[in-house]
């Protein structure tokens, strides 16, 4: 059992979950909600939770979108006041962290979530006044269990980030045992999410070599092991090496993003279509690769070198090949994605906190010719 004090407390290894009794009384939860979906809730995860909590649950909310809506995070706010609840338990993927987060930010910050986001100068508006969460994350994707940000949909629809230090979980309780039962395509699904935050952080332009260590072993570990937690679900190694890989990649995001997540922000606050995180970022990986690599001297051998590739293969085309491994979708118009919506997208992914730091200048209308690039 391995417990790492980085940016938080994550307890990690099979039966990991067994440390939530423990994790709740550590910070004086005595009324926890937990905020989670339905289909985390249909496949009993939630019941297992509530077992190793040792109490019940003093309420439970389940309609998590899958992206998180500042209407979802105002419906659980209200469930956790109207249950007296002190604390809350996030099961599932990064949607219902997230979700979370913004509910704990809520139950003690005035105001609609906008004045929060990074973009509207709202870092120095958060403060550590917020009931605690602890995440409980079933996937291997999102890291958002470590995760500094929570990114909702705002009733205006754009999709922002909520940035601040208050925003990191308490604890996180990484049980690989739960992702298990994990379906082939949410795992390569949400494992090109891990795979794309490592890339995307190892090469943003801030300085931080401890955080760029991380991102390339979370790349080693991608390497090893998504294909064969996509092959076969039960290959117990190869789950606990992704989760891994996804808290690392989470871990370097104070480093920064990039490219691909101004654009799959910008595309996932699309009002008509509902577009997985991680399928977009491993849809526009490619395109971004191309774009950036004037700009990033000897990143992209290392990068390959992580992944146990000749240092002088194409990364782009190395990428493209991983996902048509995967069944991943060859281009964000098979994912529904049409021209009409692109010239609103450049333009919130010009404003979108991770443009800041992608390692090559972007505008909105360099932001056009790669939307239609991956068209």
């Amino acid at each position: 059992m391995a417990t790492i004090s980085y940016l938080t407390t994550v307890k990690f290894d099979f039966g990991a979950i067994m440390e939530l009794a423990g994790a709740l009384q550590s910070f004086g939860i005595a009324r926890p909600m937990i905020v989670t979906d339905r289909g985390v809730r249909a496949v009993g995860l939630v019941d297992r939770a509530e077992a190793a909590m040792k109490m019940p649950a003093a309420a439970i909310f389940e309609d998590t979108p899958t992206n998180p809506t500042e209407r979802a995070a105002r419906a659980a706010l209200q469930l956790f006041r109207d249950n007296r609840c002190d604390g809350i338990v996030a099961i599932g993927g990064g949607s219902p962290i997230d979700l979370a987060k913004a509910c704990a930010l809520m139950a003690t910050h005035d105001g609609p979530l906008g004045q929060y986001a990074a973009v509207e100068g709202g870092i120095a508006r958060i403060t550590a006044d917020m009931p605690p969460v602890i995440a409980v994350p079933t996937t291997a994707g999102t890291g958002a269990e470590v995760g500094r940000a929570a990114i909702v949909i705002l009733d205006d629809g754009r999709k922002l980030g909520l940035v601040s230090p208050y925003l990191f979980p308490k604890m996180a309780i990484c049980d690989p045992e739960l992702t298990l039962g994990l379906p082939p395509k949410l795992t390569a699904a949400t494992g090109m999410d891990a795979l794309t935050h490592c890339v995307e952080t190892y090469l943003a332009n801030a300085v931080n070599p401890p955080a760029d260590a991380i991102a390339l072993d979370g790349l080693a570990r991608c390497g090893a092991s998504l294909e064969r937690a996509t092959q076969d679900g039960q290959d117990r190694g190869a789950r606990w090496n992704m989760m891994m890989a996804a808290l690392e990649g989470a871990l370097a995001f104070q480093k920064g993003l990039g490219a691909v997540h101004a654009m799959s922000h910008a595309l996932g606050g699309l009002e008509n279509l509902s577009l997985h995180h991680g399928t977009l970022n491993a849809v526009l990986l490619p395109t971004v690769l191309r774009f950036n690599a004037d700009a990033v001297g000897h990143k992209y051998p290392r990068i390959l070198a992580a992944l146990g590739l000749p240092e002088d293969a194409d990364l782009a085309r190395t990428i493209e090949d991983l996902n048509r491994r995967l069944d991943m979708p060859a281009s964000l118009s098979a994912m529904g994605v049409t021209e009409g919506v692109l010239d609103r997208t450049a333009e919130l992914a010009a404003k979108d906190h991770t443009n800041a730091t992608n390692p090559k200048a972007a505008n909105a209308d360099d932001y056009r010719r790669l939307l239609r690039e991956a068209l």
